[in-house]
């Protein structure tokens, strides 16, 4: 039986770390675009991964790691790896502004054109794009940011309508604040520029959805497992699925 291999792009904290976690688990060999192979020592501990050096901002790096994934027989590629900047759009720089879509929409976008015709030569495969419910409403101070998922969001339609008829599915998984970094980063900021306790800042945040907490990252994790499948996943294509506690409701 031959083993799947699913690349996955900043496989080595927050939800990247939990869907490299649960591929594993399953028995996929991982390929762990990331830019630190120290990140992944704990994850070989679980199965078969794999190092690539991966930059999302470097375009050259970005090609890099393609060329390398082009070698292999991938059954389906996770776009993870993002950034996110908070700034009034007075404040958000011409170089801020590409750099989010450098990272967010370009390194995906250029990923994409290298391996998904290769997954549709060697008869199909999966694709998930980790956008946010930035992709799907617009937040205060984010323009950079939300504007990239946005285009990531239009990015995964349209190559999902291209590629159908080749068996090769796109989809999108848009988490709500989820328990990464970037949560607790985000929480100390509000913190800092409101003087209020760190308590009450995590609660505004969580509070932004019914649900009144944060996502956790296995449960991003699991929802791409199962658009990653052979089966479960083989009829689902140019969708969003939404991880956030009801906010998008």
């Amino acid at each position: 039986m031959t083993t799947k291999q699913v690349a996955i792009t900043g496989a080595g904290r927050g939800i990247g770390r939990a869907i490299a976690e649960t591929f594993l688990r399953h028995g996929w060999q991982v390929w762990a675009l990331i830019r630190q192979e120290s990140q992944i020592s704990t994850l070989a501990k679980l199965g078969e991964v794999r190092f690539v050096p991966f930059d999302a901002s470097d375009e050259a790096s970005v090609l890099d790691a393609a060329k390398r994934l082009q070698k292999e027989t991938l059954h389906a590629l996770i776009n993870n790896a993002g950034i996110a900047m908070s700034s009034p759009l007075a404040k958000t720089t011409t170089e801020e502004f590409l750099h989010v879509q450098k990272v967010n929409v370009i390194a995906p976008f250029i990923l994409c054109r290298e391996l998904m015709p290769l997954m549709a030569k060697n008869g199909g495969g999966r694709v998930i794009n980790i956008a946010s419910t930035a992709a799907r409403k617009g937040f205060k101070y984010t323009s950079a940011y939300c504007a990239s998922k946005h285009a990531l969001l239009g990015l995964t339609r349209s190559l999902a309508v291209e590629f159908a008829a080749k068996q090769v599915t796109v989809n999108a998984v848009s988490p709500g604040w989820t328990e990464t970094d970037m949560f607790t980063n985000t929480v100390e900021k509000i913190a800092s520029a409101t003087g209020r306790s760190a308590s009450d800042a995590r609660a505004t945040l969580e509070h932004m959805n019914p649900l009144g907490r944060a996502v956790q990252p296995d449960e991003v994790a699991d929802v791409v497992y199962f658009l990653a499948s052979s089966t479960a996943g083989a009829a689902i294509t140019g969708t969003s699925y939404d991880i956030d506690g009801g906010e998008t409701v």
